[in-house]
Order: C-alpha cells, then structure tokens, then sequence
C-alpha cells in the first residue's frame, strides 16, 4: 500500500531575477511502515523534499499524494490537520518548548487534537515509557542532556500514533552512543507499531539502520536502492 506517492515533482525558489531549482523531476513512492533514508550532500534537496512531503512547504510542478491528499491542492488549514492527525516531525535543534515540562511538551500535540485530559495524560505517560523518560516528566529541557532532548522530541513525534514520522537530520547534535539508542528506539517503533519513517541525512550511523536509501545529488534522485536487507 502506498503512503506516498510523488510523480515529476519539481520544486523551485525565486532568486534576484530568476529562479533556484532545489528538485527536479523526483518520481518517488513510499509504502506504509518503510524506514528509509534521503541521504545526500548539503544542499542536494533533502529537506527540501522532507518539508514538501510534510506538507509544510508545496511543490512547483508534479504532483505530491500524501495519505490521498494531494499536498498542492490543500488551504492551509487542512494542511494543519493532516500534521496534525496523521505526521510526526523530529528535528535536530529538538525546538522543545523551554517553558514547558518533558510532558507539557510531549502533550503539545495533543492538545491540538481536542481529546480528553485523562486520554491525553494517558497518551503521553506510554509515549515516555516507551523512550525511557518517566523520570524526568517534570524536568525543563534546560535540565536534559542533549540525547534526553532527542528523546523528548521523539516521544513528542509518536505521542498521537501517527502514519508517518519525518526525522530532519535527528542525529546531528548527538555523540555516537546516543544517537545509536535514539535510531534502536525509533526502529523499534517502527518494527512494533508500523509507523513509516523518512529520515533526511548524511550520517553513516542513521544509515546502517536503515532499509531503504535514496541519494539525491543536485536536486535530482541518483540512486535509490534496497539496503541492510530490507524489503518494499
């Protein structure tokens, strides 16, 4: 079953007089449950085509359907409630609020979605569990390590169970042993509760995790390939 599905996508961005194209001619396809990696040099698109896929940025041309939405044709309002339902975001800066507790902010999410306080409290105390945060559900993000913060951000990404998690870069500001705890964590989501998982990055450490890798070189896809044994 496809989540996702992009065909002749191209997106371009105003520069001076003329025009920067960041993707060209991108035809994609992403099942449901994939763990998979858009990997590439700085400036090649990813996160370019992360933000477009999370309907957080539109395309120039093509067409982008994400869960039978087509990501052009949506107001913004409904491109909210599609994030909103349906789309988790991990970001390397965590962009935890710092006023907020580990759960205010991992609730944050919820509170959008209009459930119950006993649902929402419910929600929130599996999601820390799961990440290994109980006891730190009234700590700031000030009193985290950096791989806590992470930790928080993803317990923030999975709270509402959601399709499909975006991961911008997750490692970047961790040291090896977090990070590989952190990517054990999110393959287990993965694994145990079917969530599809996009990363953008260039780390080789995200990369021996995942199952599928596709290189874009210059806004363009130069090989998008089957790694670690996975399968589509």
């Amino acid at each position: 079953m496809n989540l996702i599905k992009i065909e002749k996508m191209t997106k371009h961005y105003p520069i001076g007089g003329g025009k920067f194209t960041a993707l060209q001619d991108i035809d994609l396809e992403f099942k449901k449950g994939e763990f998979t990696g858009i990997v590439g040099p700085s400036g090649s698109g990813k996160t370019t085509l992360l933000n477009i896929i999370g309907s957080l940025d539109v395309q120039s041309d093509g067409s982008v359907d994400v869960m039978g939405n087509a990501i052009k044709s949506l107001s913004a309002g409904q491109s909210s409630r599609l994030r909103s339902k349906h789309i988790g975001f991990i970001f390397q800066t965590y962009n935890l609020l710092p006023v907020y507790t580990v759960f205010e902010n991992v609730e944050f999410p919820l509170l959008l979605l209009k459930i119950s306080a006993a649902e929402r409290k419910k929600a929130v105390l599996e999601a820390l569990e799961w990440l290994g945060l109980t006891d730190k559900i009234k700590s700031r993000p000030a009193q985290l390590s950096g791989g806590e913060c992470q930790r928080v951000a993803i317990a923030r990404a999975i709270v509402k169970k959601p399709d499909l998690v975006l991961a911008d870069e997750p490692t970047a500001n961790l040291d090896a042993e977090n990070s590989h705890h952190i990517l054990k964590t999110m393959k287990k989501i993965n694994e145990d509760m079917g969530t599809t998982f996009i990363f953008s990055t260039h780390d080789t450490k995200v990369i021996s995790y995942l199952k599928r890798k596709i290189t874009l070189l210059d806004g363009r896809i130069s090989k998008d390939e089957i790694i670690n044994g996975g399968k589509l």
